[in-house]
């Protein structure tokens, strides 16, 4: 990981050890403004009345990331040009007397699988692939870019996913930053595969970060992280430059604190990419004029009509405080105008949603060689160019890759596929079949806008149909271990989402930020 020396920021070190835990605090039209859990309008309103830089911004976070990340490790390398964007985002809002727009000068982290070409590596948590080179930012970055946005570094995440060993490697893990930490209950799992993007912007160590989801990888980390993830629909937001897992399901999206965060990001990354012409030509078509923001309404969960199924999605609650908050969420969603469908079935459920039975996994295993070859060709450098090159690599460095604890087993599967042949189309009618007669069926005969569960249990559901979704902090169970509630629609809904999201959000306002002390800390690093 690239270190970042304390000494020279502008901040005292001395001072900055405070700022670590309490926050830099600003005081704005006469009411205390802290770093920690800013949003992006409020940080973008300390920009405009001058009492804060882009500068002094990157420097809070990255003297976070110095203080909390040897615990958490959600961050697997920081941008070392950083600071230098920073200066340029502060000299560009100078010159053209104000803002640039909502991601001007605000820092950003991005899973280590999206592509950024710059001096960082771009390596989804692997040994394998440092030194390699991309031959131009990601189609996401380059937007990012465009709206002033600063790479702040690269989010750590589940190693490849997790299809190295989908039963051996832990959520959270992965070779070159170790275990992701849940800064909410250290014994707690971070969830995956996103997992260093949800505990990085949930310990306040950056302001809003990137994740991917092909199987529950933003909806899950931002679940149990207790922060916002957005899973667009495929398509909306373009694939090209980011490792790919599986294609077909593949998505880019957002984790913030705050709904209105998370939709700010849509805005700028949503769009068409030739590079990825064939999903975003169509996803694109679901884009509103003029964007996202305009459906963040207080009032919008107003007539919405929302489908609960209770088999297994609440009924099989293991935590009784998390059962009774979800019929209390429920008695508020009603109060504020929702229609609340309940008692409502899935057809086929249970195939749904074992990803063997259905042979999701298989096409994925499948589509991860073929789509993963093709992208190690394309880079500029690299120290491997196939699935088979990573397995060998694995298999001679050991003490690198943990091989011996964590194995490759999904890795050797996916080598030994042959592509997608007669058994494959067969497995992917039939999801199609399980989509269209299961969670579609059930959205359109029932007039619904939104299927609403808790946690994240209802991602495959979402998975095989390309369907968006958005979590939102629900509360925290008898443990204090976080829990949301998802809403997820058909493909291009993401106009209503945005409006049942926060219209609840605003309601509950449940989120809280995690606890850390300097003994904590301390104690933690030296395990």
């Amino acid at each position: 990981m690239v270190i970042y020396d304390p000494a020279s920021s502008v901040l005292p070190k001395t001072f900055i050890s405070l700022l670590i835990i309490t926050g830099l605090v600003l005081t704005m039209n006469g009411q205390e403004f802290t770093i920690e859990e800013a949003t992006i309008r409020e940080i973008q309103q300390a920009f405009a009345d001058n009492k804060l830089t882009s500068r002094q911004l990157v420097d809070f976070y990255l003297n976070r990331i110095q203080e909390l990340n040897p615990v958490l490790r959600g961050v697997v390398e920081v941008n070392p040009d950083a600071r230098d964007l920073a200066d340029e985002a502060d000299r560009e809002k100078q010159s053209n007397g104000g803002s640039l727009g909502d991601l001007h000068g605000i820092p950003l982290l991005v899973k280590d699988t999206i592509g950024t070409k710059d001096k960082m590596n771009t390596t989804a948590g692997s040994y394998a692939l440092i030194g390699s080179e991309v031959a131009r930012d990601a189609g996401v970055v380059e937007r990012l870019r465009k709206a002033g946005a600063v790479i702040l570094g690269k989010a750590s995440l589940s190693e490849w996913y997790r299809i190295r060993s989908i039963n051996g490697v832990p959520n959270g893990w992965c070779a070159r930053s170790g275990q992701g930490v849940n800064p909410y209950i250290t014994s707690g799992s971070p969830c995956g595969s996103s997992s260093g993007s949800a505990i990085s912007v949930a310990a306040n160590m950056v302001a809003v970060s990137l994740g991917t989801e092909t199987h529950s990888s933003i909806i899950c980390p931002s679940d149990h992280n207790s922060v916002v993830g957005l899973k667009p629909t495929i398509g909306l937001t373009s694939r090209a430059g980011v490792i790919p897992c599986a294609p077909r399901w593949d998505t880019i999206g957002p984790i913030c604190r705050t709904v209105e965060d998370a939709v700010y990001v849509l805005d700028v990354i949503a769009g068409f990419d030739p590079r990825d012409d064939e999903a975003t030509r169509e996803g694109s078509q679901f884009i509103p004029e003029g964007g996202y923001k305009q459906f963040l309404k207080n009032e919008g969960l107003k007539g919405k009509r929302l489908g609960v199924v209770r088999s297994p999605f609440v009924d099989k609650l293991h935590d009784s405080a998390i059962a009774a908050s979800f019929e209390d969420h429920l008695s508020t969603l009603r109060k504020r105008g929702a229609i609340v469908v309940d008692n409502l079935h899935i057809a086929n459920i249970d195939e749904i949603l074992d990803p063997h039975r259905s042979g999701e996994l298989m096409v994925m295993a499948t589509d991860f060689k073929i789509s993963l070859n093709a992208y190690l060709k394309e880079l500029i450098t690299s120290p491997v160019r196939s699935l088979t090159d990573i397995i060998t690599f694995n298999q001679n460095n050991p003490e690198l890759e943990k091989l011996a604890e964590y194995g490759q087993q999904t890795f050797i599967e996916a080598e030994e596929s042959t592509g997608i042949g007669e058994k494959e189309i067969q497995v992917l009618e039939n999801l199609e079949k399980l989509s269209k007669e299961g969670f579609e069926k059930l959205m359109k005969e029932n007039d619904l806008d939104a299927l609403v569960t808790p946690g994240s249990r209802a991602s495959p559901i979402l998975a095989i149909g390309g369907y968006p979704a958005i979590t939102v902090p629900a509360g925290y169970d008898s443990d204090g271990m976080p829990f949301g509630i998802c809403f997820g629609g058909l493909r291009g809904t993401e106009p209503k989402l945005v409006e049942i999201a926060y219209g609840f959000e605003q309601a509950t306002k449940v989120r809280r930020p995690p606890c850390f002390s300097t003994s904590e800390l301390s104690e933690k690093a030296s395990v």
